[in-house]
């Protein structure tokens, strides 16, 4: 494991201060290699908090680049960085954070066997994508890989959380949102979202991540509903469907992507 120096623990020690991260937990965010899916307002959000905790290791996956539209909701970034590809000056953000963070950037959508080699390399996936299609993809390549993964989610004053842990007896993304063609696929760019909420889910993203890693618990199969309008999060349980084409052992064929 990962040893922590004399001004890490100087840095870190407000947490490192909690029972439940201690050196021991603080090690294990140094040593932590995470695959973070998006970098808009979500991914902005998550990787702020998580490069500032000391995740040692993170890869940012995004084909975009900044526009001015973004500056309300995607706080890593500023007018000078307007028309540089997201995954760049995602790059130079957590290089202003946190020096000690590597960073790697793909700057493509990632899909088809790099998606499930990424998903395959990472100890912990947060998916902070805008799109229907990218999250059912990235659910199948994590529980191909049965590694853990954190989706989050926000339109309108509305967001949304769950993790994944791909466990036999419990559900995926496609157990919770099953594909349905006629289904809209709405993004913010269409219906819009209030950047704040964005924020709180992305940074719940994070928390989530960094439970996960120091203590080995994740609160799985629950779904968080937060609104905005009324400042209020609900709790719903999330059932494995059995019929899953995606993570029911017993099918003969996995859905494709």
């Amino acid at each position: 494991m990962a040893s922590i120096s004399d001004s890490e623990f100087l840095r870190y020690q407000r947490q490192i201060a909690l029972p439940e991260i201690g050196d021991s937990g603080q090690s294990k965010l140094k040593k932590a290699r995470l695959l973070v899916i998006g970098c808009g307002g979500l991914g902005c959000s998550a990787i702020q908090h998580l490069a500032c905790s000391g995740v040692g290791n993170l890869v940012v996956a995004d084909g975009d680049t900044v526009e001015i539209s973004n500056l309300p909701r995607q706080i890593l970034y500023t007018e000078n960085e307007v028309g540089l590809s997201k995954v760049e000056a995602t790059k130079k953000a957590i290089a202003r954070l946190n020096a000690s963070t590597k960073v790697r950037t793909i700057n493509k959508r990632l899909e088809g066997s790099q998606l499930e080699l990424e998903c395959m390399m990472a100890d912990l996936v947060l998916d902070c994508s805008d799109n229907f299609e990218t999250r059912q993809a990235v659910n199948l390549a994590c529980m191909k890989s049965k590694t853990p993964l954190i989706s989050g989610a926000a339109i309108g004053w509305d967001g949304q959380l769950s993790t994944f842990l791909y466990q036999d007896s419990q559900p995926c993304y496609h157990c919770l949102y099953p594909i349905n063609e006629s289904q809209p696929n709405m993004r913010c760019s269409d219906a819009g979202v209030v950047g704040p909420v964005v924020g709180i889910i992305g940074t719940h993203q994070a928390l989530t991540a960094i439970r996960i890693i120091t203590t080995g618990k994740a609160a799985e199969s629950r779904l968080t509903l937060f609104d905005g309008l009324s400042m209020q999060f609900h709790q719903l349980k999330v059932a494995k469907d059995p019929a899953c084409p995606v993570c029911n052992t017993n099918s003969d064929t996995q859905e494709e992507q």
